[in-house]
């Protein structure tokens, strides 16, 4: 039954994107759809696809990313927490650690980020190396979970955190080659996708749920907010020191 009603709210959600794209079509450009078997075929897919990606969350993802929350924070994993000690910021260094794996893990299998870095680098010429690009925006998401989870464990507000970061982007934008700046912004935006989002999000309500004093309302929520705003600052830094690099006089003999 749940299959079914995932499969059903996924019909309905599609629905408005077809009535879009079908009444343009006849209606306002006035005419047909070439392929339209394959186009029909296409969104049978895509709704097939949804479905199951969805259940796949609710069943794997979601579940994995809070019992690793749990687990990392627990009394049994922490000694130095069942021995009675008072909780302190630096006994959750597995959870930094696991934060800082899974977010470069993650962003590097990101399709979407595959499909820019891949046209950037077509696009460029060669100038821009896709796998660099991918490694500069892994990290850049890596250090945003990163600073997340210990924004969770300490509890300090997340607007500190976003005004920092946008502080620093706005420096960076000034500073860095023109011509990286839209896609150091696109490459933000691309690493909050299928697969980043479910696990972000479910370590950070995980951590929320676990820690004394938390509230997975109020404390969960905002790792996205990093998680897009460091790749940004990642890759326009990446593009700044290749600029100084090639720019660097070559040693005279």
């Amino acid at each position: 039954m749940e299959i079914l009603d995932t499969f059903r709210s996924t019909i309905l959600d599609v629905i408005p994107i077809i009535a879009i794209v079908f009444g343009f079509q006849y209606f306002v450009i006035r005419k047909a759809i070439y392929h339209l078997k394959q186009v029909i075929t296409g969104f049978v897919l895509v709704v097939v696809g949804l479905a199951l990606f969805l259940v796949g969350l609710d069943m794997a993802l979601f579940p994995i990313g809070e019992m690793m929350a749990f687990q990392l924070v627990s009394e049994e994993f922490l000694p130095a927490l069942s021995e009675g000690a008072s909780r302190h910021w630096s006994h959750y260094y597995w959870v930094y650690l696991f934060a800082f794996a899974i977010g470069a893990s993650t962003t590097i299998a990101e399709p979407s980020l595959i499909a820019v870095s891949m046209k950037a680098g077509e696009v460029s010429g060669g100038t821009i190396d896709p796998f660099w690009l991918r490694v500069a925006v892994a990290l850049g998401m890596a250090i945003g979970i990163t600073l997340g989870t210990w924004r969770i464990v300490t509890g300090l507000p997340l607007y500190w955190f976003v005004l920092g970061a946008y502080i620093l982007v706005i420096i960076q934008t000034l500073l860095a080659p023109k011509e990286i700046i839209p896609l150091a912004f696109d490459s933000g935006g691309v690493t909050t996708s299928t697969i980043t989002v479910p696990v972000i999000t479910a370590l950070g309500l995980g951590l929320a749920s676990n820690i004394p004093g938390r509230d997975p309302v109020l404390d969960g929520f905002g790792m996205i907010a990093l998680a897009c705003l460091f790749p940004i600052i990642t890759v326009m830094g990446y593009a700044q020191i290749a600029q100084r690099v090639a720019n660097r006089p070559e040693p005279t003999t």
